[in-house]
């Protein structure tokens, strides 16, 4: 691993050169906008006590009052506002370097900053959609009541439940299938914020071409530090900040 200026000017190069480039990002990109992270020793896991519970199907039909106050303390926060990584990233899309941001997060800061194609993996947390009739509500919609929303479509009265993926849920294969087919395409991976643990997204890096470059830039070391081409260890909005795109 090499020092952090190497790192830039490296990377720099490599995004020049690059015709083909994806994104795939973890919690670590979102932590830095203040957004909780569930693995870390101060995330919600450590903080809750197996809060994978909370985010369960059953749990949620069974105990939604318990649910929507854990999903609004953790997931619902006011002014959580994207980081220089997210606005990066749009930047790169906007001068044609990045094909597509692949997510781990449910937050939409990619959206938020800029970014058109960005393929969500585990969901939305910011949309909604009732159970019993599908109906979509926004996250305006959900955050001004208190307590369970339940759909408010004529008579159903349905439970409304976050667009995201739950514990015992399968992704969704349109999202999974084009998170492949973008990472088989790309010439250079990035993979940032992710401690490369969680599957099956993290296994979607296995569908890049042999010839394709692999960065990884996370806080801390990874399982994948020593297959990668290039890796840092550090706050990747710090990072990313420093990067200068050039445009095509």
């Amino acid at each position: 691993m090499m020092d952090n200026q190497n790192f830039i000017n490296t990377l720099t190069d490599w995004i020049s050169k690059a015709q083909d480039i994806v994104f795939f990002g973890g919690a670590g990109v979102s932590t830095e906008s203040g957004v909780p992270d569930f693995r870390s020793p101060s995330g919600i896991y450590a903080q809750m006590g197996g809060a994978e519970e909370y985010l369960t199907l059953g749990f949620m039909n069974q105990y939604p009052e318990k649910f929507y106050e854990f999903y609004r303390e953790y997931f619902m926060k006011s002014g959580i506002e994207p980081n220089p990584a997210h606005y990066k990233l749009a930047e790169m899309e906007s001068k044609n370097k990045l094909t597509a941001v692949v997510t781990q997060n449910v937050d939409g800061l990619h959206q938020k900053a800029g970014s058109r194609r960005v393929l969500e993996v585990h969901g939305n947390g910011t949309k909604f959609y009732c159970q019993r009739c599908g109906t979509h509500y926004s996250f305006d919609d959900v955050v001004a009541t208190q307590g369970p929303f339940y759909c408010l479509k004529n008579d159903c009265g349905g439970l409304v439940r976050p667009d995201i993926v739950m514990y015992g849920e399968s992704l969704g294969n349109k999202v999974l299938n084009q998170s492949i087919d973008a990472i088989a395409k790309a010439d250079l991976v990035i993979v940032g914020g992710s401690s490369m643990t969680v599957y099956p997204a993290a296994g979607l890096i296995h569908y890049r071409k042999p010839a394709s470059k692999l960065v990884l830039v996370n806080l801390d070391p990874t399982p994948y530090d020593g297959v990668c081409d290039l890796v840092a260890h550090g706050p990747i909005g710090e990072l990313f900040d420093r990067l200068e795109i050039a445009s095509e």
